[in-house]
């Protein structure tokens, strides 16, 4: 059984309430859990219950109905609810950046012995299969797996919108589809490629790093209104995951940070084998080959926390090539980007805004060149 997702054993005096954050079970998630463990919620005056989400539309209605106050959540679901977009419109913020990167492209075990190894050899085989529709799965249609997994298809040729079919299933469905034989593949975030290339049913064709070089990942997804009635326990949520991704950028802390996740009870169709392998390297891609992972999380580097005006443009700029917006509705979605991504509405703790600028030292930054 998972161990309590309360940070603290304490109750708070008065009216004040535990911050509720969902999150889902990925590895990208572990600047909450190491926040958790290392007590850093509390050092910053907040407490904080977090609660496992079975997926981001069940995220994106909690946080819609006012059931969590916060959530680790895919980045373009900011503008997505900002937007009103399979949903009523709501006011969300996101003040803070979780991760670049962290995602792959898992194709089954079946297209690799039929010859596939990239878009292109996959591209010959839908061709020469007319009465086969292949089948690939998204988390969201608002996420950058989405874009990522639709770029990838176009770079070989294939007409993404004829040639192939794509569905929407949570990330811990990957694998049983896989083996199911319902999927060919799909982008999905860590563990759950390495989980399929470990268990024979998959192999890794390409990494978002490779992708989309510096893409926003999740972020820290909560509404104007509860930033405005709850700052300061924002302000301290916020500044103990600097502090934890910070702890989890730091590479000499990457072993310790897969046996924080474990030890969370949220990973239990993983181990810590499996979450070492995007987080410490080497990546295992299934294919006969590895790949460096130094940079397949990135928690703190390039400014990462921060919800910057590139990154936006880059959210933005995959809405309307995906067609999730019109060409027409881009000046619009331009005004509701402005207004969620942005860190303008939180104004830090001195002490918090100290550590965000410090830059890391010599021996970690010689460590992650």
């Amino acid at each position: 059984m998972p161990k309590s997702a309360t940070s603290s054993k304490t109750t708070p005096r008065g009216s004040v309430q535990p911050v509720r954050i969902g999150f889902k079970p990925l590895t990208d998630c572990a600047p909450l859990l190491v926040a958790r463990e290392l007590e850093l919620f509390s050092r910053h005056g907040v407490q904080v219950d977090l609660s496992c989400e079975v997926g981001w539309a069940t995220i994106r209605e909690k946080l819609l109905y006012g059931q969590l106050d916060a959530a680790h959540a895919i980045a373009g679901l900011a503008l997505a609810m900002r937007l009103g977009l399979s949903s009523p419109p709501c006011r969300v913020v996101a003040p803070f950046v979780f991760n670049l990167h962290g995602n792959a492209i898992t194709l089954s075990r079946d297209l690799w012995n039929c010859g596939v190894r990239d878009a292109s050899t996959l591209r010959k085989l839908i061709r020469s299969s007319p009465t086969r529709r292949f089948t690939f799965s998204t988390v969201s249609r608002y996420s950058s797996h989405y874009f990522l997994l639709r770029q990838w298809l176009a770079s070989g040729g294939i007409d993404v919108d004829r040639e192939v079919r794509i569905v929407v299933l949570p990330p811990t469905q990957i694998v049983g589809n896989l083996k199911a034989g319902l999927i060919d593949g799909g982008c999905v975030g860590e563990p759950y490629n390495s989980a399929a290339v470990a268990s024979g049913l998959g192999w890794i064709a390409a990494t978002s790093e490779q992708l989309a070089p510096n893409h926003p990942e999740k972020v820290l997804l909560t509404t104007e209104d509860f930033v405005h009635k709850h700052p300061a326990q924002v302000s301290g949520v916020v500044a103990a995951l600097r502090e934890a991704c910070a702890f989890c950028d730091a590479w000499e802390n990457r072993e310790e940070v897969a046996r924080i996740l474990m030890r969370s009870g949220f990973f239990h169709n993983s181990s810590e084998e499996i979450l070492k392998r995007s987080l410490c390297g080497p990546l295992d891609l299934g294919s006969g080959r590895s790949a460096d992972a130094s940079s397949f999380h990135i928690f703190r580097r390039r400014d990462a926390n921060e919800p910057t005006g590139e990154r936006g443009r880059w959210l933005l700029e995959q809405f309307v090539i995906h067609g999730l917006i019109t060409p027409a509705e881009r000046a619009e979605a331009a005004r509701a980007l402005a207004d969620c991504w942005t860190s303008s509405l939180l104004p830090l703790p001195e002490a918090a805004a100290a550590k965000s600028t410090r830059k890391p030292n010599k021996r970690q930054e010689k460590t992650h060149a």
